[in-house]
């Protein structure tokens, strides 16, 4: 029997019953994709003075290794944890200089098709007459996301390029990729000439 007690119940308890039903519907929304965090390690630098025409600081996290291709000063200066990977070559300068910078220029350049931008970061360094560019290459495709080289615009020429042996996806190498810049530039603020 209803009562006029229950009568005026009736709306608070319909509210209620609403409020609890269209207050749980919400719409779902997939979430956005994400990444693995990253764990970057401690910066700290070794020196890398050897026999070779040039010497620098790389991060005791990295490994280097001789490039076998039959040039006695080109190296690989591997990041095995972030499977990455950059590529040192050395060239003597007897005349060519012209041509290094050039070939450097267009390796750089195969990389437009992939990349939203390109910028070059000039190197001088008068007091140990280190100079050169920095391409940091833009982009989610693009192979390899930073390029570098350096001279003394007389006897010496290097060329470096960072490579990550994964499909190229730089949205999600971005920490990585920024990490290593800082390697770079760090080896870049300390090389030198022998």
């Amino acid at each position: 029997m209803i009562t006029s007690y229950t009568l005026k119940r009736l709306p608070a308890l319909i509210f209620l019953v609403l409020l609890f039903t269209y207050g749980c519907s919400d719409t779902p929304m997939p979430k956005p994709r994400g990444y693995f965090r990253i764990d970057l390690p401690e910066r700290n630098y070794i020196p890398f003075d050897t026999t070779f025409p040039y010497t620098f600081e790389y991060p005791s996290y990295a490994r280097i290794s001789p490039d076998n291709n039959g040039n006695p000063y080109w190296i690989n200066i591997d990041y095995p944890r972030f499977k990455g990977r950059i590529h040192i070559s050395y060239k003597s300068v007897n005349g060519n200089l012209a041509q290094y910078t050039e070939d450097a220029h267009a390796l750089v350049m195969k990389h437009i098709p992939k990349a939203s931008a390109i910028e070059e970061i000039r190197i001088d360094n008068h007091a140990d007459h280190v100079h050169g560019l920095i391409y940091d290459i833009k982009g989610s495709g693009a192979a390899s996301a930073y390029q570098f080289f350096v001279t003394d615009s007389t006897r010496h020429f290097v060329r470096g390029a960072l490579y990550f042996s994964v499909l190229p996806n730089n949205d999600s190498l971005a920490p990585v990729i920024d990490f290593v810049k800082g390697d770079i530039q760090h080896m870049l603020e300390t090389f030198r000439w022998k």
